[in-house]
Formats: C-alpha cells, structure tokens, sequence
C-alpha cells in the first residue's frame, strides 16, 4: 500500500497520471475499509501510549490538498483515539503581520513535536510553495529583499525555498522526528460537488467560503504547484504520499494504515524499571494494601 502511493524522491510527477479514485484496490468495499479505521484508531491509541512512555521518537504528519480534498475529517476520525496531552493539531491559516515579519518557516517550529509527542499540521510550511506560488503577489507581504515585484520570484528562488524545506526536514529526521506526508488528491469534479454540498446542505453552509470558488479558477495553476513541489521535496528523509481523496472513507483507511505501519515498525516498548525502582514500587505497594 505505501509503495503504491509513494513518491520516488526527485522522480518527475504528473497528477493528471495519479488516481482520485482507488477504491478497489485494497478493500472490497467502504464497509470493510470503515471496519479498518476504527479498529486502527483503536491501535493508534494503543501504540500512542507506549510511544508517549518511551519518549524516544517525535511524529510529524502533514496534510495538503485542494479545498475540500478532506483533510480536516481526516484528522477529525483517524487521530480521535489519541490522548490530547501527546498529539496536538495545528491548522496554519493565513499568516499574521507577525508571522510575516519572519522567515516563512519560522511560524511552524513552535508547532513541532518534542519526543514522545505527535505533531499534526493541517496545511504547513508548503503553502508558501503553493498558495504563494500561485499568487506571487502575496510574496510583497514577506518583505523579501530580492522580491520587489511578484515577477521577481523565479525558478531560483522557488528551488531555494524548496531546498530551505528538505534541509529543514532533514535536520528532524536526523535527530529523532519521524514525518509523514500525505497529499489528499481529488478530481476537480469532486471538488465541485463537495463544494454543491457546502451550499445545498444548512448544516454546512460555514463551511462555505467565496474563496473556494475564486481559487478553484486556478485549479491548474495549483496543480503543476503541486507537482513541482512533490518532486523536489518527496525525499528518502521524508517521502510524500499521493492519497486518491474522492471517496473519504478510502483515504482515511489508506492513511490510518500508513500510520499504524509506521508506528509498529518503530518497535515501541513501555520503560523498563531497574531493581532499585522495583524495590520502591514493592515497598510502596505494601504501604497502600496495610492502609
């Protein structure tokens, strides 16, 4: 299943060529693939503990995609088995004047997980390759000494930025952070209809945002961002995940599983304690049965 959706590191990528729809692939149906999430949330919160215990490593899993792609019920149902005092969820939305007066990385350090701890970002440091690239303009507000005009970011600097990142990712893989990066990838149609259901639907007419259509004019334009941006940023430190997202329930299975492989494959161990412990538990155990 990961090998299936990974991308090979500097390997050329076309989404057009990549699957919004798997579903048969590793499931016979939606029943089944549901079953799989809830009994992988179970797991997750299971291996969470131990992981929390052992405070070895650090989990960072970032999520990207299009308007509706899914990203926030992802979260919502695959990460619900967590205790919240060693997961926490970030999502970035557009930056402050204070966060702009810095480099564009520097409001997600604050966010990432000490060890023992999981990280989720709901979007991350990689709209300032996509959102930013789509709309140069937006660079004016980073007062970037070389960019004086939008025009002035070229390739250079894109590829500057993309090499900020995967030195950056490298540094946490490098001291203990393990990161997973899933883009949730749907069909510009499934975008239309979901967008149909924000309107159609009261009970999700908050969801709805008059941006939503205005960006969905550049769907292309995000598309070869996209591209560009999983080619040189999908490295052997930290691979991103390409996750056919037209149908939810399939995704969330796909991704829980990704996870939970990821997490058994750490070998995860509750301490040991030494003698001398075991002496204290031994001699507190007494005092509290003599109560």
């Amino acid at each position: 299943m990961q090998k299936k959706y990974k991308i090979s590191s500097g390997g050329r990528v076309s989404l057009s060529d990549l699957a919004t729809r798997d579903s048969g692939s590793f499931f016979t149906g939606e029943a089944e693939a549901k079953d799989t999430v809830a009994k992988d949330v179970k797991t997750m919160g299971r291996l969470q503990q131990r992981f929390y215990a052992e405070g070895t490593h650090a989990l960072l899993l970032i999520f990207q995609g299009m308007d509706t792609a899914g990203k926030d019920g992802c979260i919502r149902h695959l990460f619900s088995g967590m205790n919240p005092e060693g997961c926490t969820a970030t999502s970035f939305k557009q930056p402050t004047p204070l966060e702009l007066s810095h480099d564009f990385m520097w409001r997600h350090y604050a966010a990432l997980p000490g060890k023992g701890a999981i990280s989720i970002y709901n979007r991350s440091y990689y709209e300032n390759v996509l959102v930013t690239r789509v709309h140069p303009e937006l660079l004016l507000k980073e007062h970037i000494p070389c960019i004086g005009k939008p025009g002035d970011a070229d390739e250079a600097f894109w590829k500057s930025r993309f090499a900020t990142i995967n030195a950056f990712e490298k540094g946490l893989v490098d001291s203990g952070t393990t990161i997973l990066k899933f883009f949730l990838h749907i069909s510009k149609a499934e975008q239309k209809s979901r967008l149909l259901a924000r309107i159609d639907d009261e009970s999700k007419n908050w969801k709805f945002s008059a941006d939503d259509i205005k960006e969905r004019a550049f769907w292309k334009d995000y598309q070869s961002s996209y591209e560009d941006m999983l080619r040189h940023t999908s490295t052997s430190a930290a691979p991103w995940w390409v996750v056919p997202s037209d149908e939810k329930w399939f995704s969330r299975a796909v991704i829980g599983r990704i996870v939970v492989n990821t997490m058994e494959k750490m070998d995860l161990h509750f301490p040991e304690v030494d003698e001398e412990q075991k002496a204290v538990l031994k001699k507190a155990g007494k005092k509290l049965e003599g109560e």
